[in-house]
């Protein structure tokens, strides 16, 4: 039960969150990654157009390339969840507690300090739940990640609760 975080305050619905099971969300994010990454807003239609004749370019010029078995694809993806550090995006547990009208910050309770931000920024926060393939044992359950990633090498530990106020 140490290792249970309850997002509770000013909402709708409390919501008790398990990190342990966040291994098989399809909503995780790869943590070494994901802050160097630059996402680029950009014509949806426009993007597509240019993948798709990328493609058909490269099939004219070198023939079909037939994609890896999904026997090879499963063992990448357990081979990667074993040795992986992973998070998870914040928002949909917060949309999914229903924070009231009034509610304008989260608190973020952890075993010595409370980190106050608002709603806002709390919507992208990143919460992360394994390094290396471990579960975060000596300082967590979870790190809170700012989206961001001005704290990627300073995450905020041993977190115990989530209060909406």
């Amino acid at each position: 039960m140490e290792n249970i975080i309850i997002l509770s305050g000013k909402v709708k619905y409390t919501i008790t969150l398990d990190p342990s099971v966040w291994i098989f969300d399809d909503r995780r994010v790869d943590l070494t990654t994901y802050f160097s990454t630059t996402t680029n807003l950009s014509n949806d239609l426009e993007e597509y157009t240019k993948s798709v004749s990328k493609h058909w370019d490269r099939e004219i010029m070198e023939g079909a390339v037939y994609p890896p078995t999904l026997k090879t694809e499963k063992k990448y993806e357990k081979e990667k969840v074993l040795t992986g550090s992973f998070g998870i995006p914040f928002e949909p547990f917060l949309k999914n507690a229903e924070p009231d009208e009034n509610a304008a910050s989260l608190v973020i309770k952890t075993e010595s300090s409370e980190h106050e931000i608002s709603l806002d920024k709390a919507m992208n926060l990143i919460v992360g739940f394994s390094n290396v393939g471990k579960p975060l044992s000596e300082d967590g359950p979870v790190h809170v990640y700012f989206g961001d990633g001005s704290n990627q090498h300073n995450p905020i530990k041993n977190v115990r609760e989530f209060i909406i106020k």
